[in-house]
């Protein structure tokens, strides 16, 4: 059998996201700061590394298939020829919105076709995410905030006492006695209880539907979730590939 191998690379607001797949199967993912396109071969995984040296495949003719929602990154890869540019035009996902983040569509469907349909996936990225589709693959809606680190950020940036702090690993104390612990309080217990009020309305709408996190942050979410919640403890589970699952899916109809 031919050995095929294609990579994804997800440009996201704060770094890149990589995934290699071997015959459009997704085989494993890495996160890198912004590279230079000549330095990103030093990054690959070694298993990723033998298999290429093995086959005699050659940059230039692995395929790139480019997830990316910074136009500013997007134009430095644009130019190699084995790139490809994902959009929502490639997604088998039904009343998707112009607009939309191709990151959003595609971990959504991923989340779908693992998990099932309906989906509600929560992505704990520098924007929170949160994406709903039914059981007929139809976007239902999503909303979107700042993500838990950007509000840290913009509380230290946009003010002349608070600094800037660590996420807790775990849910924090409600009621605190010291500034940078009444700054976890208050952005973890607003943010998880907004989130368990979305779930609990979706699962209004659609009682037996999955809920998946994902994101940066989607473990630590999925952790102060289920810490602040008997009930959304049953309910959700994290997955950090959602986005390469969904376009592994892609690259099987390519």
């Amino acid at each position: 059998m031919m050995v095929t191998i294609q990579f994804g690379l997800s440009i996201g607001n704060s770094r890149y996201h990589w995934a290699w797949f071997l015959n459009t199967k997704f085989q494993s993912s890495w996160d890198t700061e912004y590279l230079s396109i000549d330095r990103y071969l030093d990054f690959l995984p070694i298993d990723c590394q033998r298999i290429i040296n093995q086959s005699l495949l050659e940059f230039d003719r692995i395929p790139i298939y480019l997830v990316s929602v910074v136009p500013r990154q997007t134009t430095i890869w644009q130019h190699l020829p084995q790139v490809k540019l994902i959009t929502l035009a490639d997604i088998p996902l039904l009343d998707l919105y112009p607009t939309l983040g191709i990151d959003r569509a595609l971990a959504t469907l991923g989340a779908g076709n693992i998990y099932g349909y309906p989906i509600l996936v929560i992505d704990g990225g520098t924007a929170l995410t949160i994406t709903g589709v039914d059981a007929k693959h139809r976007l239902v809606g999503g909303a979107i905030l700042p993500g838990l680190r950007l509000q840290i950020r913009s509380l230290s940036i946009g003010t002349a006492a608070l600094p800037a702090i660590e996420l807790p690993p775990q849910l924090p104390p409600r009621w605190c006695h010291h500034t940078p612990d009444a700054i976890a309080s208050g952005i973890v217990h607003t943010v998880s209880s907004g989130i368990g009020d979305f779930i609990r309305d979706w699962q209004d709408l659609f009682p037996d539907s999955q809920i998946v996190l994902t994101g940066g942050d989607g473990e630590l979410l999925a952790g102060y979730l289920q810490s602040n919640s008997l009930y959304l403890a049953a309910k959700i589970s994290y997955d950090r590939d959602l986005l390469f699952l969904g376009l592994s899916a892609i690259l099987r109809d390519v």
